[in-house]
């Protein structure tokens, strides 16, 4: 589930979702706004949509391994 698997693309992991995310966050954003470029970027782009609870997953081990950080209702990366 949060490593790609032989029965999980790499795409669809959490960490590859993660790394999506990662991806998209240039700026400091809501949480709204964030899933909205990831969904339409995947629709578009991978042609592998997720679902708004898997989004919510990603974001959670991306926050547990201090990679993001929610401020001021704001989601960013975390400097290192």
């Amino acid at each position: 589930m949060i490593l790609p698997a032989k029965h999980l693309l790499p795409g669809r992991s959490l960490s590859g979702v993660g790394a999506w995310i990662l991806k998209t966050i240039r700026e400091p954003m809501t949480v709204s706004a964030l899933w909205e470029r990831v969904r339409k970027g995947r629709e578009t782009r991978s042609g592998a949509p997720i679902t708004y609870r898997w989004f919510v997953l990603a974001l959670d081990l991306l926050y547990m391994i201090g990679a993001i950080e929610l401020v001021g209702g704001m989601i960013r990366r975390r400097e290192p």
